[in-house]
């Protein structure tokens, strides 16, 4: 069963970040307080939305996907960013994460969005053979950047005036 998730979902979905940023070899970085997820994704103006995968015969949470509107100047057009997709790992196999990709798939559709597009770890084996199963383009020439933290500060402090 793949369902849109409730304010009631917050801590399960807080611990099942913490998982996957665990398997990720990040856990420090998972920071998102359960006030921070309530009020990005429930809040006024949400910041993002998720839809968690229960499993049929006991009704837990097997996995849960966080989800952003995202657009593209390219095609004038609203797509989609999956920022989380984790399926638990007694759950793996089990046709959750296809279920919640599928779900994914079908809001775009409903939505008009072109594009719905995530990141993979490149060394997650696992997940990229599955998203190259279900037809996934792996754009291999387009890196990521971030800034944070110190660097972040530092070119902010060299913004000019501005009414922004």
């Amino acid at each position: 069963m793949i369902r849109s998730a409730t304010v009631n979902d917050i801590p399960e979905i807080r611990t099942m970040i913490r998982e996957l940023a665990a398997y990720e070899r990040a856990v420090e970085q998972a920071r998102a307080t359960e006030e921070q997820l309530r009020e990005a994704l429930f809040g006024a103006h949400p910041a993002a939305f998720a839809l968690v995968a229960e499993d049929d015969e006991t009704g837990e949470a097997a996995g849960y996907a966080l989800w952003f509107p995202r657009f593209s100047t390219w095609t004038g057009t609203r797509g989609m960013h999956l920022e989380d997709l984790y399926v638990r790992p007694g759950a793996r196999g089990g046709g959750h994460g296809r279920a919640l990709l599928a779900s994914l798939a079908a809001l775009c559709r409903r939505h008009g969005y072109d594009r719905f597009e995530w990141w993979v770890l490149d060394w997650n084996e696992p997940a990229i053979g599955f998203y190259k199963s279900l037809g996934a383009e792996l754009l291999d020439e387009w890196k990521v950047c971030r800034l944070s933290g110190g660097p972040l500060e530092e070119l902010a402090a060299q913004a000019p005036a501005s009414d922004v």
